[in-house]
């Protein structure tokens, strides 16, 4: 049976980007479960959280959360902030394979069409970065950046927006997998 491990990043002390009443970490957090919860009621799949909860997780220690766990795939969920950004991207780490490429491109594909039934949002495109925790994992993975919290807070506040984000994480994970169905 596959593995995945989904990293909600920030978490407890650590609110990550703010704007108004919205905290990354909160945002993060519900999209993960929602993408955790769409998994496990469709597929067969052993899913890792690294956190469930509002708690603070080191960086190292959510790359070796899915290094022991022996993941097949690793999602680092975000939101971005700037005073004047929108939109939607994903990081890969650049010294990566051909086959994390392949999974980038099946979930920013599958995140990006389900945000635009919400808005037409600006694809900012599939990148690479040395973030510690596409560095350290031994498994393809993806951080995804969903919307900036300053300019989008409208939309990062529905329950139901962050449910379809969260289960458009989860139709990419499954799709790039090929996860059998319950």
């Amino acid at each position: 049976m596959k593995r995945l491990t989904i990293d909600a990043g920030h978490g407890g002390e650590d609110p990550g980007a703010v704007s108004d009443k919205l905290r990354e970490k909160d945002i993060t957090l519900k999209i993960a479960l929602y993408a955790e919860e769409f998994l496990r009621k469709n597929f067969e799949v052993l899913i890792k959280m690294t956190r469930s909860n509002d708690v603070f997780v080191s960086l190292n220690e959510r790359a070796r959360i899915a290094n022991r766990f022996k993941s097949d795939l690793f999602v680092s969920i975000h939101v971005n902030a700037a005073t004047n950004g929108t939109g939607f991207e994903s990081y890969i780490y650049p010294e990566t394979k051909q086959q994390t490429r392949e999974f980038q491109k099946a979930l920013h594909s599958e995140i990006t069409t389900t945000i635009n039934k919400y808005r037409n949002i600006k694809d900012r495109g599939l990148k690479t970065a040395h973030y510690l925790v596409l560095k350290k994992t031994s498994m393809p993975a993806v951080l995804t950046e969903n919307l900036f919290i300053d300019l989008d807070g409208d939309l990062l506040s529905q329950e139901s927006f962050l449910k379809e984000v969260g289960e458009a994480h989860g139709r990419g994970i499954a799709e790039f997998l090929q996860l059998p169905k319950i």
